[in-house]
């Protein structure tokens, strides 16, 4: 067991990592009944998805010994039933490198495996972008 999750009334949850104790809320949005206080349950899948992108590309960076930063993440909802119909992630990165380099860190992060967990039906739309690029 990782974490621990708590109900605490009021459309909102109290979840705690139990190896460092951190502590992340949610809350339901304030278009579904909540007070859109916190992240919201959908928000944090498309976090989860963003962050684990950047951690596995991270990851090879750190092999080739190249630095890597930033990302912008849009969430698209969809309604009956409501549910998450897209994820928009654009990886901004603050260094371009050969074609050779791009591409084996886009191919890690597609090996993320929050990208695997989720439904083929949820459009993970995912670009990156380089310094040289002109988009």
């Amino acid at each position: 067991m990782t974490n621990t999750v708590i109900y605490k009334g009021n459309l909102r949850t109290e979840s705690t990592h139990l190896a460092s104790k951190n502590i992340m809320i949610t809350d339901a949005p304030i278009d579904n009944q909540g007070n859109g206080e916190s992240f919201s349950p959908t928000d944090t899948v498309a976090t989860a998805l963003a962050t684990c992108l950047l951690t596995i590309m991270d990851i090879k960076a750190r092999d080739l010994n190249i630095d890597i930063s930033g990302a912008n993440v849009k969430k698209i909802m969809a309604g009956n039933p409501r549910r998450i119909s897209a994820i928009k992630i654009d990886i901004y990165l603050n260094k371009s490198f050969e074609e050779k380099i791009k591409t084996i860190l886009e191919k890690a992060a597609f090996s993320c495996p929050v990208s695997y967990s989720l439904s083929p039906d949820l459009n993970q739309d995912i670009h990156f972008f380089w310094p040289s690029d002109k988009s």
